[in-house]
């Protein structure tokens, strides 16, 4: 690491130096050379013009002469050309071997009465001047210096720019290797720092004295692992409670992963598998009942809520189970014993059943006997009212039994049902025509409305006698409205059928407990119509076993109406051969 560093920062620092000697090389060496030209260039005007004046007022035969002491005084070489470009005279070559000058540029405008300048190599002695001519009468005068000097100047001040940057270059390697020495130690320190925190050590602290952004980041570190243990420290405290919690409840609980892979149970479930729990195995290896694993695995990819029956977990025992998903995926399963609570059940169910099925016989008698005496012509006037009572009492017992038959056959699930594919009309049309008598006696009207065109799989005689309890409830208690409407309809969930009528409605403190068995809303009134308070109850259970569901809405002086839906069924298209 302590190497990386050190290649990183070198590199930046002879980026960083290289930038700044190229940069002092372009811009000071430009400006140097430039302010040389322009010194130069101002002293050879000064010394041309100088020098014109000294020929214009010597004789013409000494031009030679002051053409050489001139240029040895200046250090530059001289030419003097006619107004035709002829060279008269030159400090450095023979003058009938120069050619014209006349389209010189800098002869070109001291002719025309101007101070000429010119920069450029030279085909006579084979350097680069610096050429500055002058006017005088009939001709001009030039001045030429060499500019080597300027670039010897530029070479050794590059030079020197180079055994700069050479030096700077070397002492950045040494600030680099000690800032690396410095930066690598405390960089290590954060490393052990971090990776004892990756393996679990909370308790791992750094202290950093300096205040630059290493120290910083190491503080922040520091208060970081602080955080975490004391995160940590909490949600054990908080696993440990719930897990105790989870421990003495008396339901068995047991968690899986996505892939079925258990993650936790509880004691209770330790308890409850012969084999015990497998952590972090698959939860087939632990638990073999199908509605368990079913329900778990309906909880997993559906993400819902999903309830069963379990008697295959333990031999001789019964339990609800409960699964639902976990936000971080995976699923719970609780299993609440219901053993206890089925065998009171079937107790009740049994002694109700056995209670009424053993009255049959002598309500049938006494029914019989009191039917015998009214229509016997010996009993007294004063007895046969008795006689009356007694006899719709037994017919109400008898109505009574009767229903407790029924509804303990259809709680235990001993009435098996004969479920066949049938049409919602069919069921509509069976229900009117026998309720049609009754309810013209009663002066009510028996009407039906039908949407639905899916089919349902029911038992037939056990939907009639549904529609019979609510067709019968409503004669009774909403008879006042004239008309009574039977309809089926299209629902989410299946086929809606329903019983509306428009009596006086239901209270709606009322609606909740309609089903419970010997509710009565107006039990003066119940008792007098002949009701055992069962058949809503029956209704309900009927209702269930085709996998369906009931309830009913009412509101005071607008009627009551009793829906039950049933899954509906693909009727198969027929096939024509």
């Amino acid at each position: 690491m302590k190497s990386r560093i050190f290649l990183k920062l070198l590199v930046a620092a002879l980026v960083v130096i290289a930038a700044c000697t190229l940069s002092l090389d372009l811009l000071i060496g430009r400006s140097w050379e430039n302010m040389l030209r322009r010194e130069m260039e101002t002293s050879l005007r000064q010394k041309t013009e100088m020098f014109a004046a000294r020929v214009a007022s010597s004789p013409p035969g000494s031009l030679r002469q002051i053409t050489d002491q001139a240029a040895s005084t200046a250090g530059a070489r001289i030419t003097v050309i006619d107004s035709t470009g002829k060279v008269l005279a030159d400090s450095e070559v023979d003058p009938a071997t120069i050619d014209n000058h006349a389209t010189r540029p800098e002869f070109v405008a001291a002719l025309h009465g101007q101070m000429g300048t010119a920069t450029r190599l030279s085909k006579t002695v084979g350097v680069e001047l610096l050429y500055v001519a002058v006017p005088i009468p009939g001709g001009a005068v030039r001045m030429a210096y060499p500019l080597t000097s300027i670039h010897q100047g530029n070479r050794e001040i590059r030079l020197d720019l180079i055994k700069g940057s050479a030096i700077a270059g070397l002492l950045a390697l040494l600030l680099v290797f000690a800032a690396t020495q410095s930066i690598g130690r405390r960089l290590l320190r954060i490393t052990d720092f971090a990776e004892r925190i990756a393996a679990g050590d909370l308790s791992a602290r750094i202290q950093e004295g300096a205040g630059d952004e290493i120290a910083h980041v190491a503080s922040a570190l520091d208060k970081t692992a602080r955080k975490l243990e004391e995160g940590f420290a909490d949600l054990e405290n908080s696993r440990q409670t719930l897990e105790t919690l989870l421990n003495s409840m008396q339901e068995a609980v047991i968690a899986v992963a996505q892939d079925e892979r258990v993650l936790w149970a509880n004691q209770r479930m330790e308890r409850l598998l012969p084999s015990g729990v497998r952590l972090g195995a698959p939860l087939v290896q632990s638990v073999r009942d199908p509605e368990v694993l079913a329900s778990v695995q309906n909880a997993l990819t559906t993400r819902d809520v999903t309830m069963a029956r379990a008697a295959k977990i333990f031999s001789g025992r019964v339990f609800d189970v409960t699964a639902a998903p976990m936000p971080g995926g995976g699923a719970v399963a609780v299993l609440h014993d219901q053993t206890e609570i089925e065998r009171v059940e079937k107790t009740r169910r049994d002694f109700i059943a056995n209670v009424s099925h053993e009255l049959r016989t002598p309500l049938t008698s006494i029914q019989g006997y009191a039917e015998t005496l009214l229509e016997s012509r010996n009993v007294p006037s004063n007895l046969r009212e008795f006689v009356e009572i007694i006899r719709k009492n037994a017919m109400r017992m008898a109505r009574l039994t009767e229903d407790l038959l029924v509804l303990a056959r259809v709680e235990s699930g001993e009435q098996k049902l004969n479920l066949q594919l049938t049409m919602p009309q069919e069921l509509l049309d069976d229900a009117v025509q026998t309720f049609h008598e009754v309810a013209n006696g009663r002066g009510i009207e028996l009407s039906i409305m039908n949407t639905a065109s899916s089919a349902v799989m029911v038992d037939r005689d056990a939907i009639h006698q549904v529609f019979a309890n609510l067709i019968d409830n409503a004669l009774k208690y909403g008879g006042q409205g004239e008309k009574v409407l039977l309809g089926a309809c299209e629902s989410e969930d299946g086929v809606q059928f329903y019983v509306r009528d428009f009596g006086s409605g239901i209270s709606s403190e009322h609606l909740p407990r309609l089903f419970e068995r010997f509710y009565r809303v107006d039990k003066a009134r119940s008792r007098e119509s002949g009701g055992t308070g069962l058949g809503l109850a029956i209704a309900k259970h009927v209702v269930r076993a085709h996998s369906g569901t009931i309830r009913a809405e009412s509101e005071l002086n607008h009627g009551s109406t009793f829906y039950f839906t049933v899954p509906r069924q693909s009727v198969p298209t027929p096939v024509t051969v």
